[in-house]
């Protein structure tokens, strides 16, 4: 009977714990990686956007010799998995009325705790609103592309310069 068992094969309890052990330590490795990638690949949505704008912008600039209101230019983010709230000519922390600058609809759901607030102590810089000058515009989209509280920034100006005032995925 002893020889009988000698000859079956298997794992012991302490082989399977090791290799539970380094599952683990590979997971704890790769999950954080995987997260900061996902969010990263949310923020081309702002790109996208944002170079959208100014190529509409820019056709309208060519037509009307200066740059439109979003609804003046047909502007509207596409899809149902927006996370930024988009804007034109105005500076955040004094969300724009009609007539001044543009402030386009917020995602339908924002991400992470509570809403995306305008922020009041960020600055875009010296925007003329969109519409009153033929010579520069300023676009921007604000978003969460995480679970935190803190947004994700984007600005694109007429000669095309993308910035990114507030990096989410680096915070």
């Amino acid at each position: 009977m002893l020889s009988m068992l000698k000859g079956k094969k298997g794992f012991t309890l302490i082989e399977l714990m090791i290799v539970v052990a380094i599952i683990g330590i590979l997971a704890a490795i790769a999950i954080p990686n995987f997260l900061r990638f996902q969010a990263k690949s949310r923020q081309s949505e702002a790109k996208t956007n944002l170079g959208g704008i100014f190529t509409a912008q820019t056709a309208y600039l060519g037509e009307h010799n200066r740059y439109g209101t979003f609804s003046e230019i047909a502007w509207a983010p596409i899809g149902t998995s927006q996370r930024y709230t988009y804007y034109s000519g105005a500076t955040p922390g004094n969300p724009p009325t009609s007539g001044v600058g543009d402030f386009v609809a917020a995602p339908a759901a924002p991400v992470g705790p509570g809403k995306i607030e305008w922020d009041t102590a960020f600055d875009v810089g010296q925007a003329a609103p969109t519409g009153t000058s033929a010579g520069m515009f300023t676009a921007g989209a604000i978003g969460n592309v995480d679970t935190d509280t803190t947004t994700d920034v984007w600005t694109m100006t007429e000669q095309r310069t993308l910035r990114n005032q507030r990096d989410d995925v680096a915070q």
